[in-house]
């Protein structure tokens, strides 16, 4: 039987973070916030969010790492506390929450895989949908498949012992180049991938810490890396798609 928590890294989302926590406590699992190294205001947030809620565990970083470093935080914690599967959530508010039970369905149906959202979009700017899917034909190479819908999506469920097994094993990016490395390298271990169609929207006053140039740069560096890693296992890659067919 999983034994699921929720995951927010959160790095400077004062305004959107507390009520977000607050429309999660009816879903009543437990919750493990990480302060990724923001400034005082949402520090403080943070804090008295924790000291208001017993269900919610509190963990800080010492400094901005990366959205990708914030996760790993997030999931280390979780096995500790005896989890077997994380499901993480942004911090900014964009995510159908009314998918929660959805996604938990789907991962208890096969908790060996990764459940992760393939957003229907509202209000995205076009570069970032555009630069998106890019990423998705870089992942489809990579994997020599069309299994992977969206690699970018953060509403995710991680089977958490073979994730932290493919951490452990490679070094993977800190920052927004986590989401689709970490996704495709699952894919390589033979972890299933199961996606569900969940509505994502933008705020028109929200808050994004994509850094334009310095993440596009190494989300290209993580698809270089990738690309090679591929060429690697072209064989074993070839075999599982002629066998897949058969």
């Amino acid at each position: 039987m999983n034994r699921t928590c929720l995951l927010i890294p959160v790095y400077d989302h004062p305004d959107t973070i507390e009520p977000l926590v607050e429309r999660l406590q009816q879903h009543g699992i437990p919750l493990i916030l990480v302060n990724d190294g923001s400034g005082a205001r949402c520090t403080a947030v943070l804090r008295a969010l924790a000291q208001r809620h017993d269900w919610l565990t509190l963990v800080e970083r010492g400094k901005n790492g990366g959205k990708g470093a914030a996760v790993k935080t997030g999931l280390s914690k979780a096995a500790v506390q005896g989890f077997s599967h994380v499901l993480q959530l942004d911090a900014d508010g964009q995510h159908n929450l009314g998918d929660i039970d959805h996604a938990l369905k789907l991962s208890a149906q096969t908790p060996e895989a990764m459940v992760s959202g393939a957003p229907d979009y509202c209000g995205a700017p076009l570069l970032r949908y555009y630069g998106r899917y890019l990423t998705h034909v870089w992942v489809w190479i990579h994997t020599l498949s069309l299994d992977i819908e969206d690699s970018m999506c953060g509403f995710r469920v991680y089977p958490l012992k073979s994730t932290l097994q493919v951490l452990d094993s490679v070094n993977t990016g800190n920052r927004m180049d986590f989401d689709p490395e970490i996704m495709v390298r699952l894919y390589w271990a033979g972890v299933p991938i199961r996606q569900f169609r969940t509505l994502v929207s933008y705020p028109e006053d929200g808050i994004s810490h994509f850094r334009g140039f310095a993440d596009n740069a190494l989300i290209s560096w993580a698809h270089t890396r990738l690309f090679f890693g591929m060429l690697l296992r072209l064989p074993h890659l070839l075999q599982r798609k002629w066998m897949a067919r058969g």
